[in-house]
């Protein structure tokens, strides 16, 4: 995927983006383990701008992926963001209790020859071309397949697939060439993440989606695939993630840890500085509500603008 213009123009500070109706914004992690800082810095953004357009605020659990959730993530995960005073609309959604509901969009999606079943294994698409998200799927198996064990790939084009996103300004790819078709259940019967995100974002109503900027090039799949289902497309804002020391995204494969629930205040304040907001150095000792109270009434993107990656604050753990 390529930036296709170097200006964003107002779209930043433009909040609504032209649209009427209620701003609906979410924080939707997947249990693999604790909260960690980065993971932090997301909710804190997506929390900020959803408050500060004055809309809801969605948890949304991401647990679809079995082999990989670590027993009692989700409620760590959800007891850390207690303790850190976020206060989300509605109750908590668990994404696998929509499962039938995915697997029901696959099968329409399949019935309508918009989706194929493919018996292509691993080894066998060793060879092809590599991509920005990984090996460019070739269409072996755009006819059909026979294969008692096989994956569901959403069939794709070549039209361009563009949109603005709100920090990282205008972005193009070609899905065909540059990703190829795009599982959406795989293997194992699991539903995929682009299908189970696009699926749920919909139906729980989400006008703007703020996350990492690790998931910017995944975004067109997303928007091909809710252009298909006939979806509306929420907006986009994809943050700059925070790495650590050796350049390396925060994440529990390069050894990050969860948050302290010590220190809310002071770790607010490093997401704060993450986020590139002018935060004053005495502000943690006013306590938690001050610190939110003071994020909220100056809480702006635009100093994120461009920005792909910020480091890790020294007193990101307190």
């Amino acid at each position: 995927m390529r930036n296709a213009s170097s200006g964003i123009g107002t779209t930043v500070t433009d909040k609504t983006n032209g649209r009427t109706g209620e701003y609906i914004g979410r924080f939707a992690p997947s249990p693999t383990g604790p909260l960690h800082f980065g993971s932090l810095v997301a909710a804190v953004a997506s929390y900020l701008q959803a408050r500060s357009c004055r809309g809801r605020w969605l948890l949304r659990i991401e647990d679809i992926d079995p082999p990989r959730e670590r027993k009692g993530a989700a409620d760590a995960i959800i007891r850390a963001l207690e303790a850190y005073g976020f206060e989300w609309d509605g109750p908590v959604l668990y994404q696998s209790r929509n499962t039938p509901h995915h697997h029901e969009v696959v099968e329409r999606l399949l019935e309508e020859g918009l989706a194929y079943r493919c018996g292509c294994s691993r080894q066998r698409l060793a060879t092809a071309p590599q991509g920005p998200l990984g090996r460019i799927y070739p269409g072996t198996c755009r006819a059909g397949s026979t294969s008692r064990s096989s994956a569901i790939r959403l069939r794709t084009d070549n039209e361009p697939v563009a949109f603005v996103d709100l920090v990282q300004g205008s972005e193009e790819q070609r899905l065909e060439s540059e990703s190829g078709d795009f599982v959406i259940r795989r293997r194992d019967n699991l539903i995929a993440y682009h299908l189970a995100v696009v699926v749920d974002d919909f139906k729980q109503g989400v006008t703007e989606v703020v996350r990492g900027v690790d998931l910017l090039e995944s975004t067109p799949r997303q928007i091909y695939l809710q252009r298909k289902l006939g979806y509306s497309t929420p907006r986009y804002a994809h943050i700059p993630v925070v790495v650590n020391r050796a350049g390396q995204k925060l994440s529990k494969t390069t050894g990050a840890g969860g948050i302290s629930l010590d220190r809310p205040a002071q770790t607010l304040c490093a997401a704060l500085r993450a986020l590139r907001q002018s935060v004053p150095s005495d502000l943690a000792s006013a306590g938690q509500p001050a610190v939110w109270a003071f994020a909220m009434e100056r809480w702006t993107l635009d100093s994120l603008v461009n920005q792909r990656s910020v480091p890790e604050p020294p007193e990101a753990y307190g």
